[in-house]
């Protein structure tokens, strides 16, 4: 492993820890998602900002009026996502919030097939079954056999992977702009769209609060992104993707440790399964060829 493959690696192994403890962060804050959110998106367009302003990434030309227009629609994606997934850590638990959340990618397949004409393969149809019945698991195996507000939370999940998606679409049509950029342009796009509704009444009431906000914005956005995007130009496609799956396993064990919310065997039947999908989808596994490793040769 050449030395830059390393350190992207580094890089985008921090990254993923960072993102897996979001959800501690989250709950811990004690405030309302919307304050929640306003915040991380301020505290870490200042922290962009700066980044940007490092790295040469705020002088004029770069972004054009079209490309400025996507990336604000791509902020607001992000925005709803971000909403959504930390509005179901309390109802399904961060640990299947976070697993079912990891669908992301079949809801790209999906948009990329309606808006963009990509073909689904029979080998993607596969993987999307197979993260399909990981589903079924989770929500059959939630309290009273779903229960209105753990379905409630898996809805609010799916529906944060949808616009994930959407936001991998938008920025499809961004290629060749630094990623710092449109990361700045998403939070402040967030800061702005969130500021008239934020209750500035109800801020934080103590240090431990005010801290877990401040990390929010500093850390798992500003520090964060430095790092995901600096490992995703160091990395091959194939190292970011295997990597990438460190987020739900952190995000389980921070879960288990911080609440004690362990997960009922039919339910780590049905992450590992969506997990297993979603690495096949990400790494472009081939079905026939994952099923000849996994049975014995008889000799």
């Amino acid at each position: 492993m050449d030395r830059q493959v390393r350190t992207g690696a580094i890089e985008m192994t921090a990254a993923m820890l960072i993102s897996g403890t979001i959800g501690l962060f989250v709950l811990a804050s004690h405030q309302p998602v919307i304050n929640v959110v306003f915040w991380r998106c301020a505290i870490g367009a200042v922290c962009l900002a700066l980044a940007c302003g490092y790295l040469g990434h705020l002088r004029r030309g770069i972004l054009t009026g079209r490309r400025l227009a996507v990336a604000i629609a791509g902020g607001m994606a992000i925005v709803a996502n971000w909403i959504l997934l930390f509005a179901a850590y309390p109802l399904a638990s961060i640990s299947i919030a976070t697993t079912v959340y990891n669908t992301q990618p079949f809801m790209l397949l999906g948009l990329g097939a309606l808006f963009l004409g990509e073909r689904i393969t029979a080998t993607k149809l596969f993987w999307l079954t197979l993260s399909f019945v990981g589903m079924v698991a989770i929500v059959q195996a939630g309290p009273g056999g779903g229960g209105s507000e753990y379905a409630l939370g898996i809805v609010l999940a799916l529906g944060a992977a949808f616009f994930y998606a959407l936001a991998a679409i938008a920025a499809k049509g961004l290629k060749g702009t630094p990623p710092h950029l449109i990361a700045l342009v998403q939070v402040c796009t967030g800061a702005v769209l969130l500021a008239p509704f934020a209750d500035f009444s109800e801020m934080p009431a103590t240090t431990s609060a005010w801290s877990s906000i401040v990390a929010l914005g500093v850390v798992h956005t500003g520090l964060m992104y430095v790092l995901l995007y600096g490992a995703i130009q160091k990395l091959p496609t194939h190292i970011t993707g295997a990597l990438s799956f460190l987020y739900p396993v952190v995000a389980i064990a921070t879960d288990h440790i911080a609440f004690g919310h362990a997960l009922e065997p039919v339910q780590v039947a049905g992450a590992a399964v969506i997990l297993l999908a979603a690495m096949g989808m990400n790494l472009g596994w081939s079905p026939g060829r994952l099923l000849r490793r996994a049975t014995p040769v008889s000799r």
